[in-house]
C-alpha cells in the first residue's frame, strides 16, 4: 500500500543515516535517538512550503488592503470635514 502522496518524482533526505523507516508511509521515518516521526521526503516539504507562501502572500495582500480602506477612510472623514466648515463659513 503506498502513500497518496508520494510518486515518482518524490525526493528523498535522510539527514541522519540511523532513521528507521516507518512502516506503510513512503519517507517517514523514525529518529532512535528522539523517537520523534520525521518525514524526509523533499517534494512533499517543497509543495507544503509553496503552499505556505501563497497562504502569507494572500495575508499580506488583505493586509495591505485593509491599510489602504482605513487610509481612504480617514481622507474621506477629513475631506467632509473641510467641505463642512467651507459651507459654514459662507
Amino acid at each position: 500500500m503506498s502513500s497518496p502522496y508520494s510518486g515518482p518524482t518524490d525526493k528523498i533526505n535522510l539527514f541522519k543515516p540511523d532513521l528507521i523507516p516507518v512502516e506503510g508511509k513512503e519517507g517517514w521515518y523514525r529518529d532512535p535517538e528522539t523517537n520523534a516521526i520525521v518525514n524526509c521526503n523533499d517534494t512533499e516539504y517543497d509543495n507544503y512550503m509553496a503552499a505556505f507562501n501563497r497562504r502569507q502572500s494572500k495575508d499580506n495582500k488583505l493586509e495591505s488592503l485593509q491599510d489602504e480602506v482605513s487610509s481612504l477612510k480617514s481622507d474621506l472623514g477629513e475631506i467632509k470635514d473641510l467641505l463642512k466648515s467651507l459651507t459654514k463659513g459662507e
